[in-house]
C-alpha cells in the first residue's frame, strides 16, 4: 500500500482509505516564508500537523519544501490550491486521487453549471439539496420551503451585550502547543519569518476529539438558537451563537458531511428549529462548496480580475491589523478581532471589513490575499471567490447579485456599535460624518455607469442625485482616502 501523502488540511479519516493507511505529512518552512500569515494561523496549522502525526503509521518530514520531503511513491487527495495540485502533477510517483473534504463532485458541479449566464448560490443550492437528499420530505424542501434566510436577520437584542448561549467548550493547550509556539518564536528571531497579529491561546480545534467536542457542542447547545441572530453583530459577544467550526473542516479534521448530518438530526429530533438548521447547513452544503467549485470552474485568472478598477494599495494601517489607529468603533473592534483571534464571523467580515475595502477602491487581489494570511479558516480556495467576488464585486456579477456595499444605517441596525461611536451613522458630511455612509454614496457616484443595469441597485441610484451635497460627500471621502477613519 503505497503511503497516503495529506496536506496540512486534509488531517482527518475521510482522506484515507482504512484507519491503518500509512501517512506521510510534510512541514514546510517555505510557505510561512513567502507569506506573513497570521501568528495564530501558523501555530493552528503547525499544531494541528504535528498532533496528527502523533497517531498511527505517520512519518513527519520537516522540510524547507514539499518537493525535498517527497522520496518514495506517494497517493494524494487533490490539493486545494493551484499551486499544490502543480506541484503534484510535477512529483514522479505521486498518484493524485480525487478530491475529498467537499459533498458535491466536481463532474456534478460542471454539469450543474455548464451553460448558465451566471452562477448563484440559490441554484446551486436547491440543486445539492435534491442531489444528496438533505433537508428534504420527498421531492419537496422540509417545511416547504428552500430558504428561511428571512427569519433569520434580526437586530442582536436591545440592551444586551451578549447572547444567551453557552460559550464554546475551550481547547487546551499541550506541550506540542508550546513546542510549537517555541519553534515560532525561533523562526521570527532567527530566520526572519515574520507574521501578523497577536499570539495568543489556541482557540480552535486542533485535534480530531477536539473538532468533534466542538461540533457536539455546538449541535446540542448553540445550533437553536443560531438562527435568529444569524448576521447580527455585538461588540462584547464575538462568537454569538455561529459554529466556529470552519477552522476545523477546513484542515480537514470534520468531514463537511457529518456536519451537516449533525444539524439535519438535530432538527429532525425537534431540538433545533428549521431556520437555524437550513440557515446552517446553507452555509456547508450550499456556500461551502459553491466557493470550492468556483475556485477549480473559473478560469487561473479569476483571482485578478478587477471590473471596478479598484487600484487602491491596502493601508499600512489595515495591512498590519493596527485596530488602535481607527477612530470608527466597527472597524476598530473587527479589526482588533483579527488581531487578536485570526477569526470574525461572516457578517464582520463581509459588511464591516470587505464593505470598507470595496467602498475605499482598494485591489480585490491584495484583499483576498490579507484575508488569506488573516484568518485562521483562510485559504486561497476559500477567499478567491468569496472576495474577489462577492465581497469586492470585481466579477462584475458572474457569481454575485449585487456589490455587498451599505452604509451606517445597516452596521447601526444590525449591531450595537454606533453607539458612543465618534461618528453618526445618519451624517454622511462633516466632522460627525460616518465613514460608512458618505463612502457609501461615494462608491454608487463612483460606479454609477457600471452599476447602471443592476435592478437590485435602481433606488439607490435613482436616490444619489437626489443628494445636495453629492459634490461635497465626495470632495471628503477623496480626501479622506485610505487613512484610518
Amino acid at each position: 500500500m503505497r503511503r497516503r501523502w495529506l496536506f496540512a488540511d486534509q488531517l482527518g479519516p475521510h482522506f484515507l482509505d482504512t484507519p491503518e493507511h500509512p501517512v506521510l505529512l510534510v512541514e514546510s518552512k517555505a510557505v510561512f516564508r513567502r507569506r506573513a500569515f497570521h501568528r495564530q494561523k501558523a501555530h493552528l496549522v503547525l499544531s494541528a500537523l504535528r498532533h496528527r502525526a502523533a497517531e498511527g503509521d505517520v512519518r513527519l518530514v520537516r522540510a524547507e519544501t514539499y518537493a525535498e520531503a517527497v522520496t518514495e511513491p506517494l497517493t494524494v487527495c487533490h490539493p486545494t490550491s493551484r499551486a499544490a495540485r502543480g506541484l503534484v502533477r510535477r512529483l514522479p510517483g505521486v498518484e493524485m486521487l480525487p478530491p475529498r473534504g467537499f459533498v458535491t463532485a466536481p463532474q456534478d458541479f460542471v454539469s450543474w453549471a455548464d451553460g448558465r449566464d451566471h452562477l448563484r448560490l440559490e441554484d446551486f443550492y436547491r440543486y445539492a439539496r435534491r442531489r444528496h437528499d438533505v433537508l428534504m420530505d420527498g421531492a419537496e424542501p422540509a417545511g416547504g420551503r428552500w430558504n428561511l434566510d428571512a427569519d433569520n436577520r434580526e437586530p442582536p437584542p436591545r440592551g444586551a451585550d451578549h447572547l444567551d448561549v453557552p460559550p464554546p467548550p475551550p481547547v487546551v493547550e499541550d506541550e506540542i502547543d508550546d513546542r510549537v509556539r517555541a519553534d515560532l518564536d525561533r523562526w521570527q528571531r532567527e530566520d526572519g519569518i515574520a507574521f501578523v497579529g497577536n499570539d495568543g491561546p489556541r482557540l480552535f480545534p486542533a485535534t480530531r476529539e477536539e473538532a468533534l467536542a466542538r461540533l457536539r457542542h455546538f449541535v446540542t447547545e448553540r445550533l437553536p438558537s443560531f438562527g435568529p441572530q444569524e448576521d447580527a453583530m455585538l461588540s462584547g459577544d464575538p462568537w454569538m451563537a455561529h459554529s466556529l467550526l470552519s477552522p476545523a473542516i477546513n484542515l480537514g479534521l470534520l468531514d463537511p458531511l457529518e456536519v451537516i448530518e449533525g444539524a439535519e438530526s438535530a432538527y429532525r429530533a425537534g431540538s433545533a428549529p428549521l431556520a437555524g438548521a437550513e440557515g446552517f447547513i446553507r452555509q456547508i452544503l450550499g456556500w461551502r462548496d459553491f466557493i470550492w467549485h468556483l475556485y477549480w470552474y473559473f478560469e487561473p485568472e479569476y483571482r485578478a480580475v478587477n471590473e471596478l478598477a479598484a487600484h487602491r494599495q491596502l493601508p499600512r494601517w489595515f495591512a498590519e491589523l493596527d485596530a488602535r489607529a481607527v477612530g470608527a468603533r466597527c472597524l476598530a473592534d473587527v479589526l482588533a478581532g483579527v488581531r487578536d483571534r485570526g477569526w470574525v464571523h461572516h457578517i464582520p467580515r463581509l459588511m464591516v471589513l470587505g464593505n470598507y475595502a470595496l467602498q475605499r477602491g482598494w485591489r480585490p487581489d491584495a484583499v483576498s490575499d490579507w484575508f488569506h494570511r488573516s484568518f485562521v479558516d483562510g485559504y486561497e480556495w476559500v477567499m478567491t471567490a468569496n472576495v474577489v467576488g462577492m465581497s469586492q464585486f470585481a466579477d462584475g456579477g458572474r457569481m454575485s447579485s449585487k456589490p455587498y456595499a451599505a452604509g451606517g444605517a445597516y452596521i447601526n441596525r444590525m449591531s450595537d456599535y454606533c453607539g458612543g461611536c465618534r461618528y453618526d451613522p445618519k451624517v454622511r458630511l462633516g466632522a460627525d460624518a460616518c465613514p460608512y455612509t458618505a463612502g457609501y454614496w461615494s462608491f454608487l457616484a463612483r460606479h454609477e455607469h457600471a452599476l447602471a443595469g443592476n435592478h437590485r441597485l435602481r433606488r439607490p441610484l435613482q436616490g444619489l442625485h437626489r443628494l445636495t451635497d453629492l459634490d461635497a460627500v465626495l470632495a471628503q471621502e477623496k480626501a479622506r482616502g485610505s487613512r484610518a477613519p
